[in-house]
């Protein structure tokens, strides 16, 4: 990876493989995941691995929860790899595509949003 996709971000960046993530890479994956928020809530981090905003959000955010004691169902959606998944997040629960991006979801539907640096753990244990 050259200096410059350090700073800024590669194409090929992926993130640091969290034990709390769940990837979301199909359909059948965001499907699981919602059928998950009908036991309990989780929330869907929308994450762009070209944008460097959309990294720092990452990882502050991963900070956050990793000195949580709060149980969190964290599903991970990287946007440019699986944007026809992204799409049907928008559209399905009728919130606006942003990026970065955190959705809230309790019993199949949206209870929160954020984006940017309003994303933090205090939107899903609130």
């Amino acid at each position: 990876m050259s200096f410059f996709d350090k700073i800024f971000g590669g194409k090929s960046e992926s993130p640091d493989q969290k034990p709390f993530w769940k990837k979301i890479e199909s359909e059948e994956d965001l499907a699981r995941a919602i059928e998950d928020s009908h036991h309990h809530k989780i929330a869907v981090f929308k994450h762009s691995t070209s944008c460097f905003i959309s990294r720092t959000v990452l990882k502050n955010f991963e900070k956050e929860v990793e000195h949580s004691e709060q149980p969190v169902a964290l599903y991970y959606l990287d946007l440019l790899a699986y944007r026809p998944i992204s799409n049907k997040i928008a559209e399905d629960f009728g919130i606006r595509h942003e990026s970065p991006q955190l959705i809230v979801i309790e019993n199949g539907k949206p209870v929160n949003s954020a984006s940017h640096q309003d994303i933090s753990l205090s939107q899903i244990v609130s």
